[in-house]
């Protein structure tokens, strides 16, 4: 096996790309609130405005793996890793819904962008070092989304403008960005396997992954205003929820190849689906601030490695290539993430956010529920 000492610098540039992409999301948490406010938005507004980030996402992968075939993960990281540098001031500035949805798309495109480009740039570092890193190189997601989200939390306790709090993200951002650009593979990609939809339990697997993205994207889209309408803190600190979300997810990721060995996949995914839906339960029901804020370290613990078992499942299942499988339960599971909080947004409206959180506890049980054919078929 390979040592890896030449693969240092490439290495480090993952992290920092995985870092920066994680960092500039997660920025978005604790402006979220005051971008609704700047537009003079509702909620059913606001989700659809989300809706815009999630399109340009969604758009933006496909788009991303052709180009990638043909000219390599490197470029396609720069492009989407500075684009997202570009788009996050800009989101502050926006004072009309149609130009904050302009920028929400142009920022998705950037996120989807650099996504997909930097976990093909992963798969070529595991390959080249043949000894797995992907859990250590989404860990540094994590840590650029708790860097994130604290850093806005705490400029916005100190009652900085959210211009200069959009700002000083970028710069952090633009920093990791520029000291990876060097750093990374020179390598041209191979065709990609023809995408196909998912089916048999691969469709389930996919479905499963949804439910878990969607989850995370409600705590990061819709954390704060959740935070502010139950009380439980101030417009200025409702970051606090997904700090808390950050560190718990980072723990469990850093620790969760180790728990699955244990335990095994099946145990991991019914017990990280049950302790998802005690955390947002945790969160609605809690007669205190300080024990709803628990819920948050609830639900960072629980999701953290689901979607990584789910994964798993994909690549030994036979009713499809494992490829070709992985990129369809990929594919399916971003939709969720991105998608899922617009639709949440337009439930909220309807009914109220609360309401709309519950029916997240409902979702979530069809993991724990489906858990033993999730994991225990391979074909």
């Amino acid at each position: 096996m390979s040592d890896g000492s030449g693969m240092a610098p490439a290495r480090l540039a993952t992290r920092l790309a995985f870092f920066a992409a994680g960092f500039a999301m997660a920025c978005c948490a604790p402006l979220f609130p005051f971008f609704k406010e700047a537009v003079g938005a509702d909620k059913a507004q606001f989700g659809l405005l989300l809706l815009c980030l999630g399109l340009g996402s969604l758009l933006a992968m496909p788009v991303t793996g052709l180009l990638a075939a043909r000219r390599g993960a490197r470029p396609l990281i720069l492009w989407g890793g500075f684009g997202l540098v570009a788009m996050l001031p800009l989101l502050a500035l926006a004072t009309t819904p149609l130009a904050l949805g302009g920028v929400l798309f142009v920022f998705g495109a950037s996120l989807g962008t650099i996504d997909v480009a930097m976990n093909l740039h992963a798969s070529e570092v595991e390959v080249l070092e043949r000894r797995p890193l992907m859990s250590n190189f989404h860990a540094f997601w994590s840590i650029g989304g708790l860097c994130g989200a604290g850093l806005m939390t705490l400029l916005l306790s100190m009652s900085a403008p959210v211009a200069l709090c959009a700002l000083a993200g970028a710069a952090i951002a633009l920093l990791a960005m520029c000291l990876a650009r060097p750093r990374f593979l020179s390598v041209m990609g191979k065709e990609p396997e023809p995408f196909a939809l998912p089916r048999g339990v691969v469709l389930l697997l996919a479905a499963l992954t949804a439910i878990t993205f969607l989850v995370e994207g409600a705590v990061l889209d819709w954390g704060a205003l959740l935070i502010i309408d139950l009380d439980i803190a101030s417009a200025e600190r409702a970051g606090i929820g997904y700090i808390l979300f950050s560190i718990a997810m980072l723990i469990a990721r850093l620790t969760g190849d180790r728990l699955v060995s244990q335990i095994g996949p099946l145990a991991t995914l019914a017990g990280g689906g049950l302790l998802t839906m005690l955390g947002i339960a945790v969160i609605l029901a809690a007669p205190v601030p300080s024990a709803a804020l628990v819920g948050f370290v609830l639900i960072g613990l629980g999701a953290a490695n689901l979607v990584p078992v789910l994964f798993s499942a994909a690549g030994r299942q036979r009713i499809m290539p494992p490829g070709i499988a992985i990129a369809a339960v990929t594919t399916t599971g971003y939709a969720g993430i991105l998608l899922g909080p617009a639709i949440i947004g337009f439930v909220a409206g309807v009914t109220s956010l609360t309401t709309a959180f519950w029916m997240l506890v409902l979702l979530m049980s069809v993991v724990p529920l489906c858990a033993g054919r999730a994991v225990g078929k391979r074909s």
